[in-house]
C-alpha cells in the first residue's frame, strides 16, 4: 500500500530529476556550472542539460562553462552531443564550453610554459654548468648549458630558479637579477615557452649532481665556457648578458596585492621598498 510519505518522496525525486543544472553567472556574461552538483547518471544529465541550455539562452548568457570531474567522465559524451567542445583538461577534470551567443568570445587556455636558467658565477669567475643525459640532437661528448628548468604552478621566478639549481647541482644560491629572456613558439604540445635567464651568486661550491637527468655538472672558467666550440651561441650570448648587464631586480610594490601572488622586476633603485628574498635553505 502506498502511503502519503511515499508519494511525497516520489514527488521530491521527480522534481530533482527535472531540475535544471546548478550554475552561477560570471562577470563576463557567461554561466558556470557547479561540477559538484552534476548528476552521475548520463540520462538524467542529458535531460537537465537540455533544460539548462534553454534557460541560459532565455537569460541571454553568452558562454556556458562545464567542468566535468574525472569520476563523472561518462557525461563528456552527452555534453559533446549537445554542442559542447573541449577547452582544457587537467588530471582530475575536463573543462568544456558552449558558445550560446553566436560569435561570443571564449578566452583560450594557458598558452605558455615558463622556465628559468641560472647563471651562477663565483668570485673567481667560475661558472656552474651542466650537461643533460638525454638530448634531442646527436652530439659527441658533453654539451654544457645552464642549470635550470620549468617553474611549478604558483611558484615565483626567484624561488623556481634557485630551486632548480639546487635540485640539479646541489649548489645553494642567492638570486641577484633577471638579465634577459627568450620567447619561443611551437614548444611542447604546440604551446609557446618563455625562458628567463637569471644571475645568481653561489652560497656553496660542492656539487651533488642529479644523476637521473644529468651526465655532468661542474665549475668551469667563464672565459673557457665562452670560447668553447661545444657551447651553443645562444648559451654564450645569455651568459655574456649576465656578465655585462645589471638586469632587473625583484621586489614588491606595496598595496598591490598579496606577495604570494605577485612578483615584480624593476631596475635597481626603483622600488620604494624592496623585498629581501631569502636564499635556498
Amino acid at each position: 500500500m502506498t502511503t502519503n510519505s511515499d508519494r511525497r518522496a516520489w514527488i521530491d525525486r521527480t522534481d530533482k530529476d527535472m531540475a535544471s543544472l546548478e550554475a552561477t553567472p560570471n562577470q563576463f556574461g557567461g554561466v558556470v556550472v557547479n561540477p559538484n552538483a552534476l548528476p552521475e547518471d548520463a540520462g538524467r544529465f542529458r535531460r537537465r542539460l537540455a533544460d539548462a541550455m534553454d534557460d541560459w539562452a532565455d537569460a541571454g548568457y553568452k558562454v556556458a562553462w562545464l567542468e566535468i570531474p574525472i569520476d563523472k567522465a561518462a557525461l563528456v559524451g552527452v555534453a559533446a552531443e549537445a554542442g559542447f567542445t573541449y577547452h582544457h583538461a587537467a588530471e582530475n577534470y575536463a573543462m568544456m564550453t558552449l558558445r550560446i551567443e553566436k560569435g561570443a568570445y571564449i578566452p583560450p587556455y594557458a598558452t605558455h610554459y615558463i622556465g628559468a636558467g641560472g647563471v651562477v658565477i663565483s668570485e673567481d669567475r667560475q661558472i656552474l654548468v651542466v650537461s643533460e643525459r638525454h638530448q634531442i640532437r646527436p652530439r659527441i661528448g658533453p654539451s654544457y648549458k645552464l642549470p635550470g628548468g620549468a617553474l611549478y604552478q604558483n611558484e615565483h621566478l626567484v624561488e623556481g630558479v634557485v630551486r632548480e639549481v639546487l635540485e640539479e647541482t646541489g649548489v645553494r644560491t642567492k638570486f641577484e637579477a633577471l638579465v634577459c629572456f627568450r620567447h619561443w613558439h611551437g614548444y611542447r604540445y604546440d604551446k609557446s615557452d618563455i625562458y628567463f635567464v637569471c644571475r645568481l651568486s653561489p652560497l656553496s661550491r660542492e656539487i651533488t649532481m642529479q644523476e637521473e637527468e644529468l651526465e655532468a655538472a661542474l665549475w668551469m672558467p667563464v672565459d673557457e665556457y665562452l670560447n668553447a666550440d661545444t657551447v651553443h651561441l645562444f648559451n654564450k650570448t645569455i651568459v655574456s648578458a649576465a656578465l655585462n648587464s645589471e638586469g632587473v631586480v625583484p621586489g614588491f610594490i606595496e598595496g598591490y596585492g598579496d606577495r604570494k601572488q605577485f612578483e615584480f622586476f624593476l631596475p635597481s633603485g626603483v622600488f620604494p621598498k624592496g623585498i629581501d628574498y631569502e636564499e635556498t635553505p
